[in-house]
Parts: C-alpha cells; structure tokens; sequence
C-alpha cells in the first residue's frame, strides 16, 4: 500500500475535475440564456426562443463585424502559417548563433500581455496609418497568433528527417525544392491544423482588437463588448453560443489533421 501515492493522485484528481467544472459550468449558463423569452439576461432562462440568433443574422451591423472578424481570421492564418512555417523551418534547419534570439521574438507575444502590446501596437499604428485598418488587424493578429503556429510546426519538423532533404539535394534539388517536394507533404496536416488554430485565436480576440478597431471598422468582439455595455440582451449569449460551436468543430478539425499527421 502507498497512501501517498493515492492521497497524491485523488488530489490531482480532485484538480483536474475543479478545473474541468470552472471550465464547463459558465458554459451550461450561457448557453440557456440563448434562448430565453426574456429581454434581459435571466437564469434559469424563461421559455424557449430562436428570435435572438434571428436578431443576431438580420442585423446589418452584426454582419458587418462578423464578416470583418472573418476577413481578418482568414488573412491572419494564412500569414501566419506561412510565415510561422518558414521561421520554424529557419530555426530547425538553420546553424545560425541568432536562433535563440530569434525563437524569443517569435514566442514574445505569449510573454507580454496583451493589454500592453495593444497598447504599443495601437501608437504605433496611430503613427503610420494603419490603426482601424484591415492591414492593421491582420498584421496585429499575425504577431499574435505566430507562437501557436511555431509551436505546432516546430513539432511537426522535429520528426521530420533532414536526411530526406540531403537526398534530394544530392540528386540535384535545391533546398526549395527539397522543401516543397519533401517535406512540405509530410507537414501539411499539421501546416492545416496550425493556420485553423491561428483562424479561431483572430476570430476571437478581443483586447488588441478593442484598440485598434476605428468608428467604422469594428471586429465581431469589439461590437460585443459595447453591445455588453449599452445594451445587455441575450444576444450576446446567442453570438457566443455561436462562437463556442465554431470553436469545437475547428478544434475538432485540427484534432483529426494532427490523427492524420501522426499516422503517416
């Protein structure tokens, strides 16, 4: 018998279930409140209605945001999961004495908050112009979303076997072409899976995009927050309802892309 291994792991136990609970019961909440009858937030929710996700699709200006919120998501992930992809090949491949360097201005934006790289990047682009722009959202987005992409990528080229590509240079490819014809399809589930990551973190992100969204240019989070504060209806529990399914099926996605890279 080992009473500290078990008084060990029921606590781990008991952790990982508070968690899990702190994690699912405001979803449980929100959830309801959807569909109330009501016009103001209530739980448990009275009756049951679709008018507010009726609301939320003929609304013009509910549109507008979610389709900038989805022309910046896409722009970012394709931005960052090139971009992302070459610098992790760079780090991985390359023997240059400014890797370690550059791996902490790639991951850096998981280290500053965010409040205060909003901040900087909202002066910034004040200064050139890009603040409220959809190049402004886009490259502030990709800064954000590169260190999942690295992540996921650096993963994927870790298991890739350099040798592969020394053949194909010795057979008279160049290191583009070694790269393209080699490794790319060996990382391309995981390539999928890192620009779907990079989609949802955009779609959702609401602190840089509070900042550098103009009168005009509105992202769907920044209209959600002042719809939270001029006007509290159960549309917004609807948006994120809406949101939360999204965020499952990409997930589920990039789960069954990385099933895929794992098996080849």
């Amino acid at each position: 018998m080992k009473p500290p291994t078990d008084r060990g792991s029921l606590a781990l136990g008991a952790y990982v279930y508070a968690v899990l609970a702190f994690i699912i019961v405001p979803l449980v909440i929100v959830i309801p409140m959807s569909f109330s009858q009501n016009d103001y937030l209530a739980f448990p929710p009275s009756g049951f209605t679709l008018k507010w996700y009726a609301e939320y699709f003929d609304s013009r200006q509910w549109r507008a945001a979610t389709w900038l919120s989805v022309q910046v998501a896409l722009l970012t992930a394709l931005f960052a999961s090139v971009i992302g992809t070459a610098a992790t090949y760079a780090m991985i491949r390359g023997r240059s004495r400014l890797v370690t360097a550059f791996q902490i201005a790639l991951i850096g934006p998981i280290i500053v908050p965010h409040i205060a790289l909003a901040v900087g990047l909202y002066l910034f682009f004040q200064t050139i112009g890009l603040s409220g722009t959809i190049p402004g959202f886009v490259l502030a987005h990709t800064v954000l979303t590169l260190p999942f992409v690295v992540f996921t990528m650096a993963a994927a080229l870790g298991k890739v076997d350099a040798n592969l590509e020394a053949a194909a240079m010795s057979c008279g490819a160049t290191r583009f072409q070694a790269f393209r014809l080699i490794t790319l399809p060996l990382v391309l589930p995981s390539l999928a899976s890192s620009a779907l990551f990079a989609f949802i973190i955009s779609f959702d992100e609401p602190v840089v995009s509070f900042f550098l969204s103009g009168v005009r240019q509105k992202t769907l989070p920044r209209r959600m927050f002042e719809d939270i504060e001029q006007n509290l209806t159960p549309v917004i529990p609807a948006i994120a309802t809406l949101l939360i399914v999204l965020s499952i099926l990409i997930l589920l996605g990039a789960h069954v892309l990385r099933s895929r890279s794992v098996t080849r």
